[in-house]
């Protein structure tokens, strides 16, 4: 006779089956997909230091091709990687992408002025587009590249990569549980000593100066913090006499207010000590990340003395993973290209304020 103890047990494994039936059969639907296939376009630091490897490490990616200007690069990227000469392509022979089934996306890590061009003749190809940020150099520009990718009926994804960090996230959890009650101010940094002859130093190509490059991160965390849009701008720049900045700003500060009531104080500089930090002060405590925005060694700490610790991870791996699930899956990008846009309409208004000397609606 069965006992009730072996019925129960019994009951409780075929209750079981079907959740674990269907872990099982996404496990294995994940591990047969088809993985994306990246184009990465722009060989520069970034792709051959960060983006390129991480690619090595994804679960849903891989490097399918490059798109260069420079035939040394080329040969060299082909040798190391194994990239297949059909799956190389030159700026100017984009739209032959079109005939090629390897490539799913193209990954635009171009200067800032050229993001939109290269963005159109990816969309045009066919292909789905993830654009460094800044976006573009302005907002005209943005909404060109979001309206051609849409009509592409492909998907447009930003490289902001701390959006999947996990000290990061960490603090935004803190900052909308209020932890320490409301918010009420941030402090935010992110700056560096750049050294001459650069193209971040070229207006046409970059759009401004530390604001376009490195500032654009305490834009962003003042937004995933409040996890609201500022309403005015002000602001203050200085160029120095240092020829380095003929062309774009030395340093820059400006402070937002958010409908919340949290203030927001941050600065870039291209001429500072190497640095880049948030503090976030609410009614009882606060927290903050020293260093917040680089590709590892992210510390985090609170008022209260609990940890803000979690292992490193590789930033551009998960970017990358999460854009390939999200197009394997139907499902929205978490950094669309309104989160782009966005980001260029504030950092516009905040030149606005500079240059006027006045506060700027947002």
């Amino acid at each position: 006779m069965t006992s009730r103890r072996s019925f129960m047990s019994g009951s409780a494994a075929l209750a079981a089956l079907p959740f674990i039936s269907t872990r099982v059969t996404r496990a294995l639907a994940a591990a047969s997909r088809r993985k994306l296939g990246f184009a990465l376009c722009g060989l520069g630091s970034l792709s051959t230091r960060q983006i390129a490897p991480a690619l090595q490490k994804t679960a849903n990616c891989r490097l399918a091709g490059i798109i260069t200007g420079t035939p040394a690069k080329a040969a060299r990227w082909k040798a190391q990687y194994g990239i297949p000469d059909k799956n190389i392509y030159h700026y100017e022979n984009m739209h032959r992408m079109a005939d090629n089934p390897d490539i799913d996306a193209v990954y635009v890590v171009t200067p800032n002025a050229i993001h939109l061009d290269n963005a159109l003749a990816a969309a045009e190809a066919g292909k789905h587009v993830y654009c460094e940020k800044p976006m573009e150099i302005s907002v005209a520009r943005c909404r060109q590249m979001i309206d051609a990718v849409k009509a592409a009926g492909r998907v447009l994804g930003v490289g902001y990569r701390l959006h999947f960090e996990p000290h990061n996230l960490e603090c935004v959890r803190i900052a909308r549980s209020r932890d320490f009650g409301a918010l009420k101010l941030i402090d935010a940094h992110f700056g560096f000593s750049i050294q001459p002859g650069v193209w971040r130093l070229n207006r046409a190509l970059a759009g401004g100066g530390p604001l376009m490059d490195v500032g654009i991160y305490c834009v962003q965390a003042t937004r995933y913090l409040t996890g609201e849009e500022p309403v005015s701008v002000s602001a203050s720049l200085t160029r120095g006499d240092d020829n380095r900045f003929a062309e774009v700003e030395e340093s820059i500060m400006w402070q937002t207010k958010f409908p919340g009531g949290a203030l927001a104080h941050c600065s870039s500089s291209y001429s500072a000590a190497p640095a880049g930090y948030f503090r976030a002060l609410a009614e009882r405590g606060g927290f903050a990340m020293d260093p917040a925005f680089t590709y590892d060694g992210i510390r985090g700490t609170r008022s209260d003395g609990r940890p803000i610790d979690y292992p490193n991870i590789d930033q551009f791996a998960a970017e990358m993973d999460d854009f390939a699930d999200c197009i394997a899956n139907g499902m929205p990008t978490r950094v669309p290209g309104e989160e782009g846009l966005r980001d260029v309409q504030i950092m516009m208004a905040i030149y606005e304020a500079a240059r006027s000397g006045k506060s700027v609606d947002l």
